[in-house]
């Protein structure tokens, strides 16, 4: 849930710290994208002769793919079979073709899952489609795909993404071939949704929301957060015609309800089961 400084407290007051206590400390730093502290962890457990498992090294591994660090992240990738013997599985090949695609190495994380010596999940395949959109590669992302649809074809985001990328790199036929062929197969978009939880309950909302019971005072109270945001000069919205959908994504309107809801000294913690929209994690 992001409180990370609070998983640190109860971290520091395990006396004895065993292999779980280590993992999961790397793993909280890693899903909240701070490489470094992963690393220093890491360094740290070492220091305690507590030897690191599989799972320790998908941890270190994310945090230099948060990082960037190519060199340090193939260095860690080789030495956990070298110094203790741990194989490569799925989950180390996502995270070393993520730090190559991060860093735009696109043909050396193909070149690295053409090598990978057993059958590949879906998730690797997709760890080099996710890098593609923002190195404006269409061309790898189709081989992605491919292999994709074969292992999991009816995962509509795989297309999406691919649709996405035709459609910012100028390639409208591709973008237009993307979508006939969801709908030959009856591919729907999952719909993105934000929740909150306030008082034991969860409320969902979606894009344009219009179920919920309070969603007037919602819309009052989003317009009026917007304004004040606005005001602060640090933010520009990017709504220039009259659709509004940018305007009232599911998160906002779950950001809006929680101001509404819950009382001032309380963080607000909204849920999101697709990735935060780029103008409403500005």
């Amino acid at each position: 849930c992001g409180q990370i400084n609070a998983a640190q407290k109860v971290f520091d007051s395990i006396h004895v710290k065993n292999l779980i206590s280590w993992n999961a400390m790397m793993a909280a730093y890693a899903q909240n994208g701070l490489g470094k502290k992963v690393i220093e962890t890491f360094e740290d457990m070492l220091k305690t002769e507590c030897k690191p498992d599989h799972i320790s090294y998908i941890s270190v591994l994310s945090g230099y793919s948060h990082m960037g660090l190519i060199v340090e992240g193939k260095h860690y990738f080789k030495s956990m079979t070298k110094f203790f013997g741990i194989s490569p599985t799925n989950g180390h090949f996502v995270c070393i073709v993520d730090v190559l695609g991060r860093a735009g190495m696109l043909n050396e994380a193909k070149e690295l899952i053409n090598e990978i010596p057993f059958k590949l999940n879906a998730t690797v395949w997709g760890a080099l489609l996710g890098s593609c959109p923002i190195h404006h590669e269409s061309h790898l992302a189709e081989i992605a795909l491919k292999n994709l649809v074969e292992l999991n074809p009816e995962d509509s985001g795989n297309y999406v993404l691919l649709a996405n990328i035709y459609a910012e790199s100028g390639e409208i036929e591709g973008f237009a071939n993307m979508k006939k062929l969801m709908k030959v197969k009856g591919i729907r978009n999952s719909p993105g949704c934000s929740w909150i939880e306030v008082d034991n309950s969860v409320h969902v909302f979606t894009v344009d929301d219009t179920n919920h019971p309070q969603i007037k005072k919602i819309y009052i109270k989003l317009e009026e957060m917007m304004k004040k945001i606005e005001h602060t000069g640090r933010y520009i919205s990017p709504i220039s015609s009259p659709h509004r959908s940018q305007k009232y994504h599911s998160e906002k309107l779950a950001f809006a309800f929680g101001l509404l809801s819950l009382p001032s000294w309380m963080p607000l913690y909204v849920m999101k089961n697709l990735r935060v929209y780029h103008d409403c994690h500005s």
